[in-house]
């Protein structure tokens, strides 16, 4: 065969021909276009998306405030005494690498209900608590959409506007029909409990209600507590079907018991509802993808029923969820100097979120910046909703290189004592300048 012929071979799918050296692979043409052609591109991440943006800035300066993550005093990725030290112990014991079950690690699930319900939870010492290992919160949040889907179909899914900006997709991914209920005044800057009280009395009697057990993102705005035993008795009246998102526990206030007691307080008033928890934030296992979904139930029976039904659901999703980050968390819930680290840790995290909301307003109010920015202080939690417009936040973005969400949701986490007075200065600039302009 000459040099310049196509070579042919033999192949599972018959003939294939393969191009000479001498082939002009430029004029060779694909015959038939992608079976996937038709698929359009999908919307970027509204999160992520920002971040890809923030990745690409050249600028040796800029500031990250879109992320939802811990970060040290000069802005680095935390990782926990108490969690390096668990690892330490597990590599150690050369544990199996086997499948869990499919409701995951026992001692996981025990400890997150401990953590969340308390150690003396009567619903959890009756066995009217069913617990399943799931993919972080996440993937907590995919099981009550899918158990909502399933048993009530016809239910409507009620979350807060606003709302992390997950809760929709999720729920619709699950075939839920989701709706709003008022949450955020941006007159006050701060809760609109009697529009949120309204709508969820006006709701349809067993809506799903999604309500955030403490550091409401994005708004960083929680109930009081005689506001929760109101919220309480709606949903008691109303029969809805409560789910308590629970990303944030002791990250929140520095108290594991604080920062949970909504949810006891339902328990003790004898409700049912669901817990979707995550240990992403409070343990910084990110990467690890640790959360645990329970749900409190008036009988025994129904929660073992619920229980297999929510193993079926884990079953044809992931099948078993990961082993090494519940290792973790399990150790640490269990283990008291463990714990006692970790605790300690969380209090550290907390005291210098707070600390940071004090200085950035105090950098605004030393710059004179126009309005009243005491609601970044009274906010909790990882995130300030600052009120400032999608105009505003553009001109923050491109005249300062300080990365935020359209919304003027920021990550309090990003701020540190070295980017605070650029932080504050680009706010000031772009309010000022949006002033001016009108």
């Amino acid at each position: 065969m000459s040099s310049g012929s196509p070579a042919t071979f033999g192949s599972p799918f018959g003939l294939q021909t393969v191009p000479s050296s001498d082939t002009d692979l430029s004029t060779m043409t694909v015959e038939e276009e992608s079976i996937w052609s038709h698929v359009p591109q999908a919307p970027p991440d509204a999160v992520f998306g920002i971040v890809a943006e923030y990745k690409r800035d050249p600028c040796n300066d800029k500031v990250d405030l879109v992320v939802g993550a811990y970060r040290d005093e000069d802005g680095r990725p935390y990782l926990l005494e108490s969690v390096s030290a668990a690892e330490i112990r597990i590599a150690n014991t050369k544990l199996d690498k086997e499948y869990l079950p499919i409701d995951g690690l026992k001692e996981f699930r025990d400890a997150a209900v401990a953590l969340a319900l308390g150690e003396d939870s009567l619903a959890a010492k009756e066995k009217r608590v069913m617990s399943i290992q799931t993919l972080s919160g996440t993937g907590a949040l995919q099981i009550a959409a899918a158990l909502s889907h399933k048993f009530s179909p016809d239910s409507t899914v009620y979350v807060s506007n606003p709302t992390w900006a997950n809760h929709r997709g999720i729920f619709e991914a699950a075939g839920c029909k989701v709706a709003t209920y008022r949450y955020w005044c941006g007159e006050s800057k701060s809760l609109d409990f009697d529009g949120m009280v309204t709508d969820l009395k006006t709701a349809s009697h067993g809506s799903v209600v999604v309500l955030h057990l403490c550091a409401h993102n994005p708004t960083g705005v929680d109930p009081t507590r005689d506001q929760w035993k109101r919220i309480a008795e709606v949903c008691r009246e109303k029969r809805h079907r409560v789910v308590f998102d629970s990303a944030y526990q002791g990250y929140c206030s520095g108290d594991l018991d604080n920062d949970a007691w909504a949810a006891r307080y339902f328990e003790s008033e004898g409700l049912e509802f669901s817990i979707t928890q995550s240990f992403s934030k409070n343990m910084g296992l990110y990467g690890e993808r640790v959360g645990c979904f329970m749900q409190v139930t008036n009988t025994p029976q129904v929660a073992e029923a619920l229980a297999s039904q929510a193993k079926a659901i884990a079953r044809v999703t992931y099948s078993n969820p990961p082993k090494h980050g519940a290792r973790i968390a399990a150790m640490i819930l269990t283990d008291p100097s463990l714990r006692a680290q970790w605790v300690e840790e969380l209090k550290g995290m907390s005291v210098r979120i707070i600390r940071m909301r004090e200085l950035l307003f105090h950098e605004m109010q030393e710059q004179g910046t126009p309005g009243d920015w005491g609601h970044i202080i009274s906010q909790k939690g990882m995130f300030s909703f600052t009120g400032v417009s999608p105009k505003q936040v553009k001109h923050i973005v491109s005249k300062h290189n300080v990365y935020m969400l359209g919304s003027g949701r920021i990550s309090v986490a990003g701020v540190t004592e070295g980017n605070v007075k650029k932080i504050a200065r680009a706010f000031h600039d772009a309010v000022v300048s949006s002033t001016l302009e009108t």
